[in-house]
Formats: C-alpha cells, structure tokens, sequence
C-alpha cells in the first residue's frame, strides 16, 4: 500500500468537498471511525484509492488540539486487529503535522474482497452519507470481487455447486454466529447473496475455497489435505508402538470440535499431594496453549495443490505438530513470532474462526499460547520453520 504525502493529506484535510475524507475531534468516537474505516474499504462509489480518516481535526479541517500520542496511534491501528471489522482491511496509521499541531490519519485502500462488515453490518459511504448498504448496494460490492486477486480460500472453485454445501450448517451455526439478528432477518436477501456477502460462494452460487472448508459436506474430496492426523506414540520415536490413531475431517467447525474433545482426553494431569487444602494439580500439556497452536495452524496453512494434512503427534516426551506451508506475505523465516507481524494465507478462513469463537484477537494465537505454556511450566516452544511448512514441538512439564 503506497502512502500518500504530506502534503496530499494537508490537502485532503482542507477539502470540506471530498467525499474520500472523514474528520473526527477525538477517539472517544471508535465506533465511527470503525465505520468509516468499513465504508472505505468497501469503496462502493469505485474510486479505487484510499480513504483518509483524520482523527483531532474538526469538521474544517483544522485540528483539534488532541495530543496525538504513540498511545493514541497504537489504539487506532488496533482497531483492524479486534476481529470487528472482516475481512481485515488495508490500512496505515501515521501522524501528521498541520500548522504545528498533529492530527491522527488513517489511510483505508479499497477491499479486493467486499463486502467488508463492521460487527456484521456493511458500512458504505457515497458523497457525505456513511450508511448500512442496502440488499441491492450488497450485491454490487459482491459482483465487483476482483477474482484474480483473491486468496486461495475466496476464489471459487470452478465446477462445483452449492449441493457440495451443508446448507443447514450454515442457517442452523455459521450465519448467526456471523450476522447480527435484525440482518438476518431482512427478506430481501437470497441463500446464495447471503453466501456470497460472506465469501462462502461466488454470485453465480459456486461454492468458493472457504466454502468447502466450512461448510462441505465432504471437503477432503476437493481440498485433498483439508483434514487433521493424529498420532498417539507410545515412546519417543515415530517407529515406537502406535497407541491411537485418528483423522479429523468435516467441516472446519466439526473438525475442531473434534480436535477440542481429543485433546482433553490426551492431557494428563498431574496431582501433588499437599497437606490440608495444599494439594496442587498440574497438566503435562496446557490445553489452552493447545488449543491456540492448532487452530492457528488449521488456519493459516496451505491447501491449495497439496495433500498433506495437518499432523498432530502425541510422544511420551512431547508433542509435535506439523502445518503445511511455510510463511506468508509479511511473514518471512527471519521473523517469524515477533509479535505484531502479521499476514493472513487464507483471510476468509481467518474471518470465520474469529467468528465462530477460535480466534479471540488476531495476531495474538502465538503470544497467547507462549504465556499458557510459561505459566504451566512447559519448556519454551522450539519452532521450525521452513520455505513449505511451519513445525512446532512442545515439551511436557518435567
């Protein structure tokens, strides 16, 4: 994304006519600037180029007078990462000096993939009016998906139809999790406008990537590698006696349902025998931390032109997990896990594990799983990391 200069959003801030700019006196307004945020991101009109939220200016275009702290520029950029505003829009935070003052500003590009949704609701703007899109203006930002662009799990999958769909899964689990009630509600809104709103099927009702990995009946039957393999050792080698053996398939929702109940009834837990109310219970694995490392290989790694599954290996000693696809876009060898650094292979994917609950803050699976782990007294993670896969192996607690 190339930033504008200096002087361009002097310029813009100035411009009370521009309906490609938005001014807010304060961040108490985060709801607002959320909206204004989506509604550029959509860029129902077509302009093709960024929107400019400028917060500490009032509606001349001069500033306000609020300090605009590194504080106050982290708050603002944390707005993309809450997991309210999907799929995830392009935007950069900066400050700028105006007449010796500083004004916030927030540069929005056009989505490849709209409709983008704030809280479940599509925020656009057309001359000065910032409102909900209507069924009809839905539906144009859905015809306008620029499919070569589009990651893997947002591209349709030609030749397929939406018989390949759990279409109860999605009215009874996916759409109310995603949709506010009064959205849903509306009547003016087909099964298949509804899909494509939330880029689980192309305009034309065929089914996208994310689709089958959310709703497919039979997802491994297209996305060959879409499943978990879990591997139980009785010892510390691969070749050492199996114990249990299971593969994870279904729907995504299915899946880690499934891997959640699995985990539970690997993790062992320890008892130290105090006196009194002293006694002390400690699990070899915190389930937690678990929980956070696979979800977040389920959704971030590869799917497209391979069969490899996701693996899950259960040792004596530790456990290993293996997730195809190394990293992605920003996400390079050298930084990965550092925090703040993150890309999304599969937004869409991202987009309904935040919605159905396994996402809690995106970019933060890591740094989350790491504190569970420290607090439970496991070894620090060894991570390896490769061009096409990411492996991790945990220790148990001594």
């Amino acid at each position: 994304m190339r930033a504008r200069s200096d002087d361009d959003l002097r310029g813009m801030l100035a411009d009370l006519e521009s309906d490609l700019v938005e001014r807010k006196e304060s961040t108490t307004a985060t709801d607002k600037i959320a909206q204004a945020i989506c509604a550029y991101a959509n860029d129902l009109p077509g302009y093709d180029t960024s929107g400019v939220v400028f917060v500490g200016a009032i509606d001349d275009g001069r500033p306000s007078g609020l300090a605009i702290t590194d504080r106050i520029l982290l708050s603002l950029a944390g707005i993309r990462d809450t997991g309210k505003i999907l799929p995830l829009p392009q935007m950069r935070v900066s400050r700028l000096d105006v007449d010796g003052h500083h004004v916030a500003v927030i540069e929005v590009e056009p989505s490849v993939s709209p409709p983008v949704r704030y809280e479940g609701r599509v925020w656009i703007r057309v001359g000065p009016r910032r409102a909900i899109a209507s069924a009809d203006e839905e539906r144009r930002l859905s015809e306008r998906r620029r499919a070569a662009d589009l990651t893997f799990d947002a591209r349709p999958m030609t030749g397929l139809t939406l018989d390949e769909l759990d279409l109860a899964l999605f009215e009874r689990e996916y759409l109310p999790a995603s949709l506010p009630a009064d959205v849903i509600e509306e009547n003016a809104r087909t099964p298949i406008e509804r899909l494509s709103a939330l880029r689980l099927a192309a305009i034309d009702g065929t089914p996208t990537a994310a689709g089958v990995l959310l709703l497919g009946i039979d997802p491994t039957r297209h996305l060959p590698g879409a499943y978990l393999q879990f591997l139980r050792i009785d010892g510390t080698n691969l070749d050492d006696p199996v114990l249990d053996e299971k593969m994870l398939t279904g729907p995504v929702p299915t899946l880690l349902r499934q891997l959640d109940e699995l985990l539970s009834l690997n993790i062992h837990t320890a008892v130290t025998i105090g006196t009194g109310t002293t006694d002390s219970r400690r699990p070899d694995y915190p389930l937690a931390a678990l929980q956070q490392w696979v979800r977040n290989a389920v959704q971030h790694r590869n799917y497209e032109g391979t069969a490899s599954p996701t693996r899950l290996t259960w040792y004596d000693d530790r456990i290993e997990l293996f997730s195809p696809g190394g990293p992605y876009g920003s996400v390079t060898i050298e930084n990965f896990g550092r925090p703040g650094v993150t890309d999304y292979r599969n937004p869409v994917l991202a987009e309904a594990m935040r919605n159905l609950g396994y996402v809690q803050r995106f970019g933060a699976g890591l740094q989350i799983a790491r504190a569970a782990a420290e607090r439970n007294g496991n070894p620090p993670a060894e991570f390896d990391v490769d061009a096409s896969y990411i492996g991790l192996a945990l220790r148990r607690t001594p």
